[in-house]
């Protein structure tokens, strides 16, 4: 039996005893971040809101096995934005419809969720009316034309089946009383429950031919953005879903299987964002440590070779910098690569290895040589 062929389907109930912990520890987690951030200022604040939300798009397609070009993806964001980034030759339709879709979702978490919203993410998804080679009804609930929806996997002829959505026919009225719900929560209902219960419950209901995944993650970062109070994203769900996307899939198959108790799911939602808020903490390190070098080299006077460096070192990258490198990079002769070292060297921005001769090599100073407290 499924879930959604329980009697009480969708009663969903949770055991609060058991979620009272973490969901303390969640809030706690959530304002110290949302506070550390916004005391690094506003310029600060854009730029890791760009980087959350161009690393969730583009994590969000990985979970599906599907590639995104992350500069394109950055671009595209930060135009819609407002703010200034290098132009891509990466973009195309799907990107642009991509970037609206989860621009939709965040800046504008406090409008309503309607049939009509979700069908302009769905067709901003699948701009050309294919998922892949396959034409698929867009901006539409799905049909069971080609038979019932289901999730499998495994070798044709020998696949396993791992959920079996509702039938087409009931979409409509369960689509109605989703959006009810999602619209106007129980009052006593904890905005991060909201967002974990939503994620399940429109995966359960399936509603599109495709993409209703990157569509759950989507809905679920409005809901995220309804309860950080921000349309500001500072982390990114569907980066630690694609870092556990083997118990991800697992948990979900295990609940869709079981009863309308939704605790087992809402502890692992609960747990999936603490480790996200703990990879953000990651991030804004780094972001911090790069607006700290900049500030500091803002004090000489850079060539465009020596900030083209920079830039590739914070990039990341792989490996030492060496004077060959340099010059490869550069697109300069060895001895304007010395000179240009020589000078980030004097800079600070640039610290020798310890190697000597022909293994001199050249690496960024740590955050502490930078006089950055962890």
């Amino acid at each position: 039996m499924w879930i959604y062929e329980q009697p009480d389907w969708p009663n969903f109930q949770w055991k609060q005893d058991s979620l009272l912990h973490p969901l303390a520890n969640l809030r706690h987690r959530q304002g110290y971040l949302l506070g550390l951030i916004t005391g690094l200022g506003l310029d600060f604040s854009k730029t890791a809101n760009l980087t959350t939300l161009t690393e969730e798009t583009v994590k969000s397609w990985a979970i599906e096995g599907q590639a995104l070009d992350a500069k394109a993806v950055k671009s595209s964001l930060a135009q819609r934005l407002g703010m200034p980034h290098p132009p891509s030759t990466g973009l195309d339709r799907s990107i642009e419809g991509i970037t609206a879709m989860m621009l939709d979702a965040t800046q504008n978490a406090g409008d309503p969720l309607t049939r009509e919203r979700l069908w302009s993410w769905h067709a901003a998804l699948f701009p050309t009316g294919y998922s892949g080679l396959r034409a698929i009804e867009v901006g539409q609930w799905r049909t069971d034309a080609s038979g019932p929806m289901q999730v499998v996997s495994g070798p044709m002829g020998r696949e396993t089946l791992h959920y079996q959505a509702p039938r087409a026919l009931q979409l409509p009225k369960a689509m109605t009383q989703f959006l009810r719900w999602f619209n106007q929560p129980p009052s006593d209902l904890e905005p991060i429950l909201q967002a974990g219960i939503a994620h399940f419950w429109f995966l359960t209901l399936h509603p599109f031919e495709d993409g209703n995944g990157r569509i759950a993650r989507a809905l679920t970062e409005l809901a995220l953005a309804r309860a950080d109070g921000s349309p500001l994203r500072f982390y990114s769900l569907s980066a630690q879903i694609a870092a556990d996307r083997k118990q991800y899939y697992l948990i979900l198959e295990r609940q869709q299987r079981s009863s309308l108790d939704l605790t087992p799911w809402l502890l692992w939602f609960l747990g999936c964002c603490d480790r996200a808020l703990t990879r953000a903490e990651t991030v804004v390190s780094t972001l911090r440590y790069q607006a700290t070098l900049w500030q500091h080299l803002s004090q000489h006077s850079l060539n465009a070779r020596q900030r083209k460096i920079i830039s590739r070192l914070l990039d990341p990258f792989k490996g030492n910098l060496t004077t060959s490198k340099y010059a490869k990079l550069a697109k300069c002769s060895t001895d304007t690569a010395l000179r240009d070292i020589q000078a980030l060297l004097d800079y600070g921005a640039l610290i020798r290895n310890p190697a000597q001769g022909r293994s001199t090599s050249y690496r960024l100073p740590t955050p502490a040589e930078l006089n950055i407290s962890e």
